[in-house]
This record gives C-alpha cells, structure tokens and sequence, in this order.
C-alpha cells in the first residue's frame, strides 16, 4: 500500500482504543505502520538491487521484531530529545499535562514494543493485499506471496481514512466554541468506523475477485484451456479488473467487469505470444538481473530484438502489471529489466526501468 494508508491506518488503531494504554502510542503506531518500507533505501544501490531486496526481510515475521525494535529506539530518542528541550526551556512541570489539561500518559515502553510489532505485521497484511506481493518467511523461503485484491492505492480506503482522523477535529471545534468539556480523548468512534470501512473494502474486492477468477477460468481462449488465470485490481473500481490467461502457447490480457460477469465486452484484449526460447535470452536469465526478475515475476514474458553492432537486448516484463487498455498508450511496460548482451552473449548492461537503448536505431 502507499505510505499515506499505511500510516493514517496507525494513527486510527491508536485512536481506537490504544492510545488510553499509554502515552506515544500514536506516534508509535503511525511510524511503525510505515517503517518496514525502509527497504525501499535499497533501490540507492540500483534499480536490481531494490528488486531484489524491497518487500524483503523487512516484510517477513523474521524481520518485523526487529523493525519493532527501530520504531520503538525511535520514539525513545525523540521522547528523550523532547523532554530534555522542554525541561530546559519551559521548566521542570512542562509536558505534565496535555493541551486540555489533563495528566498525560507516561510511555509504557513495553507495551509500545507490543504495538510496534503490531504495526509491522499489519504492515505487512495491507502489502499483501496488493499483486506486488510480499515475502512473509524470508530469509527461510523466499516464495511471494499475493492477494491480488486491492490496487496499490486505494481512494475508498483513503478517503475513509482521512475522514476518520479529520472529523473528530472538527467537531471539537464546535464543540469549543459551545463551551463543552473538552474530553482527554476523542476519534475514537470516528477511528473504528475507519477501520471498519478498510475491512469491508477488502471483503468486498475478495468476494468481486474471486468471481472474476472465476469467470476467467469458465472459458476457453482460441480453443485452448486456461493453464492459469488471475485477475488483477484497479484503482478507482472493485469490479474492474485486469485479466491475465496463460494459456499453452500464448497470454491473454482482457478486461473483466466481476458486478457484471462479463469478460472483454468491448472486444479489446490483447494477445501476446510465447516467445520461442534462444541462446539470447537463455543467457539473459542466466544474468543477475534475470534471476532476480524472474524469481519475483508472476507473468513474465522475455523478448529479444537486436540493436546495434551484432548486440542484443532483451526486455523482461511481468504481465500483472499490464493492462489490455494501456498497451498501446505506453512507450515501455512498467517494472521491466533489460539486459544488454554484446555477440558472445556476454553481458554488457543490466538494468531496471525504461531503457536508454529506446533512442538506439535498431536492426
């Protein structure tokens, strides 16, 4: 998910309930509900390298004691830092009390350990919800795995979300200017009800993906059954999905409405070929990056064209990221890799993203 979800989904698990346990709760929930997206540091070293590592080890029950352990040194360093500045420039009774001037919570760090934990692993669910996957047992088993329900940003969830945390605000701005009590908690009603839209999201974009897989799997395709088929989210619908078949000799991209049990009704899928394997991209995969990318694709296809000088290129894509819409829209397909080899199938190049040899004159 993106980091917004991830961290407004803390900020409502502490309102919730969680933060009349102790104090820093929400500071704790929010920063560990996005901590183990440190990983992402990883693409400094490369774009192969971030594919390699992102949604690692910091996306696994291995990892998220010890993302727990960072969050929580984390809030530990700032709360320390805070009350030191405020002895020395407010006086010692400084921070006592909140701004209605109620005692505050001391920090139960242990418990802010519990939450910490929390925050990582439901991290790592929300992540898991998506087609990009997780690795849940790395470093033991590096097998991905994926829901396939929920796109990678979500405007229900968000929307939900934010109201959640806003609303509460607002009202005690009314509440204010009556003159009512100001209570030493609020939101959390609000923060619930947030929570519970996320869950009813997820249950319906399960219910509407399992009829679209379904619905794929009902066909044939060019008098050919479906060796596997999987149906991938969209953004701003729970019942528009991106269908992928893989068939024996080809991959069928098309467009499934589940609500309406209706697959392409527009006529606009898109066929693509399984491309005959060659000493070319034999010695592609045997590359880093080919090893890499393949052992994260769902749907790979590897083509080969040749470019100048006797060389070759050869371009890895995961279809689950495709659509039969944005195909002929797109100048290069998303989450690629490329690997350039010179005539002895040496590699020269490996790369992720588009390539620079796209301007290259080719044979």
């Amino acid at each position: 998910m993106d980091p917004v979800t991830h961290m407004m989904t803390g900020a409502c698990l502490s309102r919730a309930g969680l933060n009349r346990k102790t104090g820093l709760a929400t500071l704790t929930l929010t920063l560990a509900l996005e901590a183990p997206d440190i990983d992402s540091f990883s693409y400094f070293g490369g774009g192969i390298t971030g594919l390699q590592h992102h949604r690692g080890i910091t996306h696994s029950f291995v990892g998220a004691p010890f993302v727990a352990v960072l969050v929580v040194a984390l809030v530990y360093s700032v709360n320390f830092c805070w009350q030191r500045w405020g002895l020395q420039k407010r006086g010692p009774n400084s921070g006592v009390t909140n701004s209605r001037g109620a005692p505050k919570l001391p920090p139960n760090w242990k418990l802010l350990y519990c939450y910490a934990l929390l925050g990582a692993l439901v991290h790592l669910f929300q992540d898991f919800t998506n087609n990009y996957g997780v690795r849940p047992f790395a470093p033991f088993n590096e097998k991905w795995y994926a829901w396939d329900i929920v796109f990678i940003i979500d405007p229900i969830m968000l929307v939900a979300l934010l109201l959640a945390l806003t609303l509460p605000a607002l009202m005690a701005l009314i509440t204010e200017e009556i003159g009512s009590a100001k209570p030493q908690f609020r939101g959390r009603g609000a923060a619930i009800f947030g929570l519970l839209c996320l869950a009813a999201v997820i249950l319906v974009r399960d219910f509407e993906h399992r009829r679209a897989v379904s619905a794929l799997h009902a066909r044939t395709y060019r008098d050919q059954e479906p060796l596997r088929a999987s149906a991938f989210p969209q953004m701003l619908s729970p019942f528009a999905w991106n269908g992928v078949v893989e068939t024996r000799d080809f991959f069928r991209m098309l467009p499934v409405d589940s609500a309406a049990g209706e697959i392409d009704p527009l006529n606009i899928g898109v066929v693509r070929f399984k491309p005959e394997e060659t000493p070319v991209t034999l010695a592609a995969k045997r590359s880093r990056l080919g090893r890499v990318y393949l052992d994260w694709a769902r749907y790979p296809l590897v083509t080969a064209e040749q470019i100048e000088d006797g060389r070759n290129q050869v371009q890895f894509e995961d279809l689950r990221f495709e659509s039969a819409e944005g195909l002929a829209q797109r100048r290069g397909p998303p989450l690629a890799g490329y690997v350039v080899l010179d005539p002895q199938l040496r590699v020269e190049e490996m790369f992720a993203g588009r390539p620079p040899q796209a301007d290259r004159s080719r044979k």
